[in-house]
């Protein structure tokens, strides 16, 4: 398997040239920040930013039983997918619990794609392989072939519109221009997809790892004209956090159902999937539920504070940061599922605690 330069990506040395300052994530080298997580964070909310997130995944399966195989390894119903469309989708265990989440698209009948968290990479690629049983299917990784290139904010379209790129869509994809990496585009082209990590407007295009550095130069000029930013993983992580979105390895590892993680609409009980059983069984027996936690003042929560209501524990924290949007802490976690949005609860923060108003998972419309 080819590697991204040792767990570099493709764009590594014009994050460098950028002055971003780099962090290890999951073993690759990636920027945390370029002029200031706020800086960047309100640039994708108010204007457009550019992220490289070629460190995710790409897995492509393919054959005569590949709608049936997906089918059974994910809680959605994929075969009822259209090519062109894509769903966010998880991974079950047999228990029904998140192993991680994804995006899957259809490219077309028999080939599909998906793109696993970084951190999960090889885990799902061999826990795929280790349930195709009898199926028809081809499991092929790309992962270190291709780069993910986001463009997120409102002025996003604006910059597509320059570049002659159609938007898809929210959930869609389309093809642009003529190069060809493997079974990943069916027609030869690069991907552009509607879909992000921010909760804005926005695509995310796929290319082979030869082009990423064009394109990239390209948006970084484009961008300047909409006071746009190259943003880093701190502000995708507090871009998320404000809509509610799960990361895999933190809000939930293999300890959490789509029940308690507020995503059951990824369910469709009219087909069989891994975990299925469970979920059946299970969807009335938990006792917490993911929520969000808006502070009233600028303390921020972190992983594992305890959430305290009437002087017991009744849930803990996942996530947590400061909003910029918000201009307060806010956190995302686990509380007993009885207790209601609006509800003032406390959070402990360094032995002190904190009032916070639960609030659904997107704190931020």
């Amino acid at each position: 398997m080819e590697t991204k330069n040792g767990n570099r990506t493709a764009l590594y040395d014009e994050h460098i040239k950028l002055n971003a300052k780099m962090i290890d994530f999951h073993g690759w080298e990636m920027p945390l920040e370029y002029t200031g997580i706020i800086d960047e964070h309100l640039a994708v909310r108010n204007h457009v930013g550019i992220f490289d997130v070629s460190h995710m995944g790409d897995i492509v399966i393919k054959g005569d039983d590949a709608a049936a195989f997906c089918d059974y390894i994910f809680p959605g119903k994929v075969s009822d997918m259209k090519n062109g469309q894509c769903m966010y989708t998880a991974f079950l265990n047999k228990d029904g619990r998140i192993i991680d989440d994804t995006i899957i698209y259809r490219l077309s009948e028999k080939r599909f794609f998906f793109i696993p968290n970084a951190a999960n990479i090889d885990r799902i690629y061999n826990w795929v392989n280790s349930n195709k049983n009898d199926y028809n299917v081809e499991i092929k990784n790309y992962s270190y072939n291709i780069s993910h290139i986001a463009i997120q904010g409102p002025d996003s379209l604006k910059i597509l519109d320059e570049m002659k790129i159609k938007y898809p869509g929210e959930f869609k994809f389309n093809y642009h221009n003529t190069e060809s990496y493997n079974d990943v585009s069916e027609d030869n082209s690069i991907i552009v997809s509607g879909t992000g990590y921010t909760g804005e407007i926005g695509v995310e295009i796929i290319v082979p790892n030869k082009d990423a550095t064009i394109l990239w130069e390209d948006l970084i000029k484009k961008i300047k004209d909409y006071y746009g930013k190259p943003c880093g993983l701190g502000s995708r992580d507090t871009l998320r956090m404000e809509k509610g979105m799960l990361l895999s390895g933190q809000d939930f590892n293999e300890d959490r159902t789509p029940y308690e993680a507020s995503i059951s609409f990824i369910i469709n009980y009219n087909h069989d999937f891994i975990g299925k059983e469970a979920l059946i069984k299970n969807r009335n027996e938990y006792n917490e539920i993911f929520r969000g936690f808006i502070l009233n003042g600028r303390n921020i929560p972190r992983q594992n504070c305890d959430i305290i209501y009437n002087n017991e524990v009744v849930g803990i924290i996942s996530s947590g940061s400061y909003s910029p949007s918000l201009n307060r802490g806010i956190g995302l976690g686990y509380i007993k599922k009885d207790i209601k949005i609006k509800t003032t609860v406390k959070i402990k923060i360094r032995e002190k605690l904190f009032d916070a108003e639960v609030s659904r998972p997107k704190m931020l419309k």
